[in-house]
């Protein structure tokens, strides 16, 4: 996982256990409160919600338990692709360049330039070095590609 993914799952977490959770246990209170629970929809509604709470906050604390934060900046530049690094490809059949991030399953976002570890594109790359050729096999087909950069960011 990298730094900026372990401190967005840590934020999540804060805002989990100091702001929602708190505000579903007030929710199971207030519907106590009216009355026979069996047929309470608000009570069944909060109860629910207090679960999603819940699990997410043990998902999170296990992720961050289980995870080792790589800080790619902090490695010396050898101009191979490894995790965390950034990485310019120049696709050879259309002329056009891309830039991602190669980052941990949770933190991948392609609108913003971050890519999973275990994609197609960040399975090919991995290991090889700026001006390497590579061959992306994607659901669409083959793409060649050239790493034309490789950054630690």
């Amino acid at each position: 996982m990298t730094v900026n993914g372990a401190e967005k799952l840590r934020a999540e977490l804060k805002e989990l256990k100091t702001n929602k959770r708190p505000k579903i246990s007030k929710a199971i209170a207030e519907a106590r409160e009216h009355g026979d629970l069996k047929e309470n929809a608000e009570y069944h509604a909060a109860r629910e919600q207090q679960s999603f709470c819940e699990g997410r906050i043990t998902e999170i604390e296990s992720k961050l338990a289980e995870s080792e934060v790589i800080d790619v900046s902090k490695i010396e530049p050898s101009g191979r692709v490894i995790f965390g690094t950034t990485i310019s490809l120049y696709n050879i059949d259309t002329d056009e360049s891309v830039k991602y991030q190669i980052v941990g399953e949770d933190e991948a976002d392609i609108p913003s330039g971050k890519i999973s570890v275990i994609s197609p594109i960040a399975r090919a790359v991995m290991g090889k070095s700026e001006g390497d050729e590579i061959t992306v096999n994607a659901p669409a087909g083959d793409i060649q590609y050239e790493i034309e950069t490789v950054e630690h960011l």
